[in-house]
């Protein structure tokens, strides 16, 4: 194994597979197939679902909602998103804990950096739900938030293309793939690799990033392995 530990951002959308909205119990199942596989090996895997693919909190601002409301919403979904893959986890072998930046003590427990560094340490997967707990943050910024606080390796971020593109591949067939990129690169050039305050996050705590197509079935594995797939920013 090229890491130890590693923090895995998924998007809600991910979840979906071909639907439009909602959880696909297939992908979900492979899903977490390939993170218990990984786990099971002896890699710590924290992990951060979004949860566009039940609500948007920005969608909903968009359309008249107070925006903190509809963060607040867009929070709950993702711990939706977040029980089922839980679930999925379970039934694949793994011990795994959901913690939550909003206390819901009924059905996960509360976010500590502490408490989560020590169930990592103990074998369990992490999911962390709830983003950063505070309205007008995006999961990317909660997902290098907590990569930088449980001290990760690596960051992941799971896409539908294979990693980082010049420009947007499925409307421009002439887009290049970067292999590598530096935070600055990836901001003056607005690629959408994250949002700017998860980039500025990882920037200023040299927290590596790697952009990968989820899609690809087996590709979470050779990436631990050191294979140099997708794009690396840093």
């Amino acid at each position: 194994m090229s890491y130890q530990r590693i923090l895995l951002k998924l998007s809600g959308e991910a979840l979906m597979g071909e639907g439009s909205h909602g959880i696909d119990p297939d992908i979900l199942g492979r899903l977490a197939g390939e993170i218990h596989a990984e786990s099971a090996s002896g890699v710590q895997v924290g992990l951060v679902i979004g949860g566009g693919n039940i609500l948007r909190g920005a969608g909903m601002a968009s359309r008249g909602m107070n925006r903190v409301t509809g963060d607040h919403m867009g929070m709950l979904a993702t711990v939706i998103n977040a029980l089922a893959m839980q679930d999925a986890l379970e039934q694949a072998g793994s011990h795994c804990v959901v913690m939550s930046a909003l206390a819901m003590n009924d059905v996960c427990e509360t976010y500590t950096a502490r408490q989560a560094i020590a169930q990592l340490e103990a074998g369990s997967v992490v999911i962390f739900a709830a983003g950063t707990g505070n309205p007008f943050f995006t999961t990317d910024s909660a997902a290098s938030l907590r990569a930088i606080e449980i001290r990760a390796e690596l960051m992941l971020k799971a896409t539908k293309v294979d990693g980082v593109y010049s420009a947007d591949p499925v409307t421009n067939p002439d887009a290049t793939l970067y292999e590598r990129i530096s935070y600055d690169e990836a901001l003056e050039k607005k690629l959408g690799v994250m949002d700017a305050t998860a980039l500025v996050l990882c920037s200023e705590h040299a927290m590596p990033l790697r952009v990968f197509n989820v899609f690809e079935p087996g590709q979470l594995g050779k990436i631990i392995a050191g294979q140099d797939i997708g794009t690396l920013v840093g």
